[in-house]
């Protein structure tokens, strides 16, 4: 079980930090990742971690501004997210799944998802 917490209302340009607690043993063959869907578009991939030994990617889009980790002991991820701009905006998920269930970017290769937190950024 994933459980995200963190969001909330926030002006352009300032930070939030995301948590991702998981239930249970989180395995090192995991990739966690982040999501987020904004009213009317798709679920879109904005990173991932990957548990072993905490690289990550991102997307093009958060790159340079969004920072993931993770707390192996709390079984925690992090989505640490600066300058925030209104396109930002959304309801963000985290996800997981064996390092070998394909691409990271693709949603659908996710077996495990949170119930989603909502981000919004004011200008």
């Amino acid at each position: 079980q994933l459980v995200e917490s963190g969001g909330g209302l926030v002006q352009a340009g300032d930070s939030l930090r995301l948590s991702c607690a998981a239930s249970g043993r989180t395995s090192s063959t995991y990739i966690m990742g982040w999501f987020r869907q904004a009213p009317g578009k798709e679920r879109e991939f904005v990173g991932v971690i990957r548990w072993i030994d905490g690289s990550t990617e991102y997307a093009d889009s958060v790159k340079g501004r969004f920072t993931i980790s993770r707390d192996n002991a709390a079984n925690t991820m992090y989505l640490q997210m600066n300058s925030l701009k209104p396109e930002d905006t959304a309801v963000y998920y985290c996800a997981a799944k064996g390092a070998y269930d394909g691409d990271y970017r693709i949603r659908t290769n996710y077996a495990y998802w949170g119930q989603g937190t909502q981000v919004t950024v004011s200008s």
